[in-house]
């Protein structure tokens, strides 16, 4: 199990957004079509950045730890959304390295299981609440 915490507040510039997990901060923004600033990846960016980081991360994880020359993973992730059909993520995934055919088709099947494609593939509950300033911590949790 994974509990993690992370907040997010707005600026004086509008809709950029400072992203706070605890020990690490980040910029958001949207495009200057939706009247941002274009100061940090928009929230669509920062999702596919989530997932490709954690493809590369979980698939050169299992590589190292089963000592595979895997060199490096690159990730390409597009994302389209249209009404009738949904939305889709479309991954390529390219493995450098003297690897063979086994060690691939195994290492594409890790990228399957990678923490935050479950989460995007798998049921979310999404709870909301409306709470004072005042009971928020910094990592934006509830302190009651």
């Amino acid at each position: 199990m994974s509990d993690r915490a992370v907040s997010v507040v707005t600026g004086t510039v509008p809709y950029t957004v400072t992203i706070h997990d605890g020990q690490h901060h980040w910029i958001g923004d949207t495009q200057p079509a939706n009247g941002g600033q274009d100061a940090g990846p928009d929230p669509e960016a920062q999702v596919l950045g989530a997932l490709g980081a954690c493809t590369a991360i979980t698939v050169s994880m299992v590589a190292a730890r089963k000592q595979w020359p895997l060199a490096a993973v690159h990730v390409h992730l597009h994302y389209t959304q249209r009404a009738a059909a949904g939305t889709s993520i479309t991954r390529a995934i390219v493995l450098d390295g003297a690897l063979d055919d086994d060690q691939r088709a195994r290492l594409l099947e890790v990228a399957e299981k990678c923490p935050i494609h479950r989460l995007l593939t798998g049921e979310v509950r999404i709870a909301t609440e409306l709470q004072p300033h005042a009971l928020m911590d910094a990592a934006g949790g509830s302190t009651r």
